[in-house]
């Protein structure tokens, strides 16, 4: 490992069905597979992919040695195909720092996935048995599990649908406000999510799709 690279430090997130790898200090950087070595697996080869996003960021990334530091029981979600369930890394204090950079690429998440959707076609590949949403049932999506999540946070504010940018800078802008100011694991426990648990999903799911949509707009 050279004197650029740092350890990546994962934690799994598993049933008996389903596991989740997730990079603990890169908000987002989150693989599944059906097993926690998959998962391990799916992360390490989704690392130059994230590299977009941690450029978008401005932060330097160069992964080194994986280590999981923590191994969580999953969740009925889990199984459904979402990260469910908040680590010990993630019930740590956040610095100002830390929010500023946690932040950071959680913008950067949706940075990406807004220009790989704009780059896309209307219509993308579908499944081999004929399923998957096209690009703007995606976006869609994204957009309204974005507004539960932001329930999640104490964040009140009308459902934005695609193409109106204005109501999504203005849910997205809340959201951010709300992780950046948090100081403290106990900070949102009350509304709901722990803050760096929060980071995790939001830019997890917007990434999970970002790429969705990139493998399936290739011929």
């Amino acid at each position: 490992m050279s004197a650029r690279n740092r350890p990546v430090r994962v934690a799994i997130e598993a049933t008996e069905k389903r596991a989740f790898a997730s990079a603990v200090d890169w908000p987002g950087w989150s693989r599944t597979a059906k097993t926690g070595e998959a998962a391990l697996q799916a992360l390490a080869e989704h690392a130059e992919r994230y590299a977009v996003v941690a450029a978008q960021a401005g932060l330097s990334f160069a992964p080194g040695e994986y280590t999981i530091i923590e191994r969580v029981r999953g969740t009925a979600t889990t199984d459904f195909g979402a990260p469910d369930v908040p680590t010990a890394a993630e019930r740590q204090p956040l610095t100002s720092a830390d929010a500023h950079r946690m932040v950071k690429l959680v913008e950067a998440a949706w940075a990406v996935l807004d220009r790989v959707a704009r780059d896309a076609p209307p219509s993308l590949r579908k499944g081999p048995r004929g399923g998957g949403r096209d690009r703007d049932a995606i976006v869609e999506h994204v957009l309204a599990a974005e507004h539960a999540y932001a329930r999640k946070l104490g964040v009140k504010v009308a459902a934005p649908h695609r193409g109106e940018k204005t109501a999504i800078a203005t849910m997205r802008g809340t959201i951010v406000e709300v992780l950046r100011d948090a100081r403290s694991a106990d900070a949102l426990v009350e509304r709901g999510w722990l803050p760096r648990y929060a980071a995790r999903r939001i830019a997890w799911h917007a990434l999970d799709h970002a790429w969705e949509i990139e493998n399936r707009s290739q011929a």
